[in-house]
């Protein structure tokens, strides 16, 4: 059977699904719940200075759904913890000590000089935490105050307040990073510069959910007015998964722990981000969607894939993935695939068509000998695979690769079994043209 034992930067849970510093881990209550439940180690929810922040007394999450009202993305305007921070350290330390074998992780946030950072790391280290987490990632209330992530669009100021940290606890410190910038390995950088244990990401993305039309007021809405908040949930998975791969790949940043967070919600988004380099997860909304029990089915399910594919443990398959990310200019452009609807699957909807002629290469029949049929025309197909995305049957239509030496039927060429790609293409002004031995 595998073994989910996971040992992140020294700290070790019975399994690698976190709770992530957010409303499920603001109290010792519900942290006891969630370890109760099954969760290998929570992040507790961000600690401040006091006197404490003051949350709005109103609506503090906005939402899409999707058609069968499932929750797809997640606002919230929340902020950091309001309850006084000797109240929060005084519940670490008991639940540390009720739960020895969890992963238990205090997230901070404290103004921007060595002084505050200074006054607040012991008193976190005397709880008997494992470690604590920087958050340098929220983009609503605290980075109008010069915290979250206005800190953490600034490299030169992660790399500072992490030497900080580094300089005044022994315990790891993991980096929270802001995914409100144009390039997530340059604050990875300045973090691994100042000597961070580990990163953590993503945090939530700035955003708007929806405008009510009748009061004009963004939602969620507090007398009549809204704020920008934190975007999260299954909506940001994949921009999770990218930044989380660039920084393992970046030679910069290469072998950087990485606790991966944004979107996950099942057992393979989780298998998903590990394999990009992700030596853990955490989770936050599936949590406050399902309850605390969802893991379960994580850990579950992480478990019976992991047996069916023959690893024992979580590196046997950890950061597999990374090698396999490329930039587009590497793809190879000889790799020709084409679309494939079998009959006896198709339910005759015309999706597949209509996405195709109005939108793609009109490479679909809408039918044949006067009747309703659906068949792809391979001298039109460029095998984008819009067809396999919107159609509703799984499995119905898939893309087949032409093996070297057949014809192509779009471009009346051979399919050519060699590598190529942008950088020698003749159609690139900056291609690479190989050197040609001047003649004798």
């Amino acid at each position: 059977m595998a073994d989910l034992r996971n040992n992140f930067v020294g700290i070790k849970s019975p399994n690698p699904f976190w709770l992530a510093s957010a409303p499920p881990t603001d109290k010792a209550y519900n942290v006891e719940r969630a370890f109760k439940a099954g969760w290998g180690g929570v992040v507790w929810k961000t600690l401040g200075e006091d006197p404490p922040v003051v949350n709005v007394n109103g609506p503090r999450y906005g939402a899409i759904w999707g058609g069968d009202r499932r929750l797809l993305g997640f606002n919230n305007i929340e902020l950091i913890t309001d309850r006084p921070l000797q109240l929060n350290l005084q519940e670490i330390k008991q639940v540390k000590m009720d739960w020895p074998d969890r992963a238990l992780v205090v997230s901070i946030m404290v103004p921007c000089n060595e002084d505050s950072w200074k006054a607040i790391l012991p008193l976190v280290e005397e709880t008997g935490a494992d470690g604590i987490e920087l958050n340098f990632g929220c983009p609503h209330g605290m980075s109008e105050r010069g915290m979250g992530a206005a800190v953490g669009q600034v490299p030169e100021y992660v790399e500072m307040v992490v030497r900080w940290c580094k300089q005044y606890t022994r315990m790891p410190v993991i980096t929270k990073l802001t995914p409100n910038i144009t390039d997530i390995r340059k604050p990875a950088r300045g973090a691994m510069a100042g000597g961070t244990d580990a990163v953590s990401l993503i945090n939530t993305i700035n955003s708007i959910t929806s405008v009510n039309l009748d009061s004009f007021s963004p939602e969620p809405s507090i007398d009549g007015k809204g704020s920008h908040g934190g975007y999260c949930g299954p909506a940001v998975k994949p921009i999770a998964l990218s930044m989380v791969s660039e920084i393992a790949r970046d030679p910069e940043t290469y072998g950087l722990p990485i606790s991966g967070i944004g979107g996950i919600t099942t057992w393979r988004d989780a298998a998903e981000f590990m394999a990009l380099g992700a030596g853990n997860v955490q989770v936050c909304t599936a949590a406050m969607t399902y309850g605390f029990k969802i893991v379960e089915e994580l850990i579950e399910g992480l478990s019976n894939w992991m047996d069916e594919k023959g690893y024992t443990s979580l590196d046997d398959f950890t950061g597999r993935a990374v090698r396999n990310v490329s930039d587009w200019q590497y793809l190879n452009l000889n790799y020709v695939t084409k679309a494939k609807i079998d009959q006896d699957l198709c339910i005759k909807c015309g999706r597949c068509h209509i996405a195709c002629e109005d939108t793609s290469h009109q490479a679909i029949t809408k039918e044949k000998d006067g009747v309703r049929h659906f068949e792809v025309m391979d001298d039109a197909c460029v095998g984008c695979n819009l067809c396999v995305n919107v159609c509703p049957v799984e499995d119905c239509i898939t893309m087949v690769q032409l093996p070297a030496g057949a014809l192509d039927e779009r471009t009346g060429l051979m399919v050519d079994g060699s590598y190529a790609n942008w950088t020698t293409h003749p159609n690139n002004p900056t291609r690479v043209v190989p050197a040609v031995e001047p003649a004798e």
